[in-house]
């Protein structure tokens, strides 16, 4: 028998009703996204249940409401009592995975996700910022772009390294669009400019990282009960002070998510389950690795249906 690891999503893969079902029907979950309005002061359920999408998609209602789903999701299956081996998110789904894994309480991680969210929001002013995605290059052809596109133009950094071909850059909007024009160069077969609020995931979010550094030093964190595999790093962490840094580094810093699944597949994990809402995280596992199981608990159905 193969290892299990639970794997979390993040920005991008929010809808307006996700996890409605769950609210609706099962007690503990309907706990989970009460507990999260009285965390936050106002009503995020109503947000997540009837939008507007437009209100849903502010980073700093996304990053709580992807988190209170997937953990509603999350407290439901448990009933399952499949336990995982490994634990990990993607970008803001780090988070969940820290809460799945007893380093964080619920309410301190959807509180410091609207903080890390408004952080964010705030670092670059509206305009300056831009991210796009890159299919069908090599990394370090795309690096090696990014860095002379950086040294010549504006910053453009690599964001989010998600599966082979498909690989997020991030950095100011003179350095994204040099990129967009350039990619033909190393082999690129599209460049697609994504409706993003900032430049996430670059140096230029640094003013972002020192703020959150402060939250996250006044929050409560124990010991991961599973090792939970770092964006930053794709190695495991379990130990509270070295997550703290990892979880500012985050912010700034390249997410690690091909490099994380495939440690965790040479660590003897053959069944990934994506809790929360979407399917994104199952896509890019099954192009990084066909051979893997992925499992996708995203709804009542699906809980209900596992074996």
């Amino acid at each position: 028998m193969g290892k299990i690891a639970f794997v979390f999503p993040g920005q991008g893969a929010q809808t307006v009703g996700m996890g409605r079902d769950i609210f609706e029907t099962e007690e503990a979950a309907a706990r989970i996204f009460k507990s999260a309005d009285a965390a936050l002061g106002y009503s995020l359920s109503s947000i997540i249940f009837e939008g507007p999408e437009a209100e849903l998609k502010l980073t700093y209602n996304t990053q709580p409401a992807l988190l209170t789903t997937s953990i509603a999701y999350l407290e439901v299956f448990k009933a399952k009592g499949l336990q995982p081996d490994f634990v990990a998110g993607h970008s803001l789904g780090e988070y969940s995975a820290l809460v799945a894994a007893g380093v964080l309480s619920f309410e301190d991680a959807v509180r410091t996700v609207r903080a890390r969210g408004e952080f964010m929001e705030e670092a670059v002013p509206s305009g300056q910022g831009a991210m796009a995605a890159v299919l069908g290059a090599e990394r370090d052809a795309l690096l090696q772009l990014c860095q002379t596109i950086t040294n010549e133009i504006d910053v453009v950094e690599l964001a989010n390294l998600n599966c082979p071909g498909q690989i997020v850059v991030s950095g100011s909007v003179a350095g994204v669009q040099a990129l967009v024009e350039r990619g033909k160069e190393i082999g690129a077969k599209r460049v697609i400019p994504l409706e993003v609020s900032g430049p996430f995931h670059s140096s230029l979010m640094k003013p972002a990282s020192e703020r959150l550094s402060a939250v996250l030093t006044a929050v409560s964190m124990q010991n991961a009960s599973v090792p939970v595999v770092a964006n930053v790093t794709a190695l495991p962490v379990t130990e509270p002070s070295e997550i703290r840094a990892l979880l500012v580094d985050q912010v700034h810093s390249s997410v690690l998510w091909e490099d994380s699944v495939i440690w965790l597949i040479e660590q003897g994990v053959d069944t990934f389950v994506e809790i929360g809402s979407g399917t994104v995280l199952a896509g890019l596992i099954k192009k990084i690795d066909r051979s893997v199981k992925v499992i996708g608990i995203n709804s009542k159905d699906a809980i209900e249906q596992f074996q």
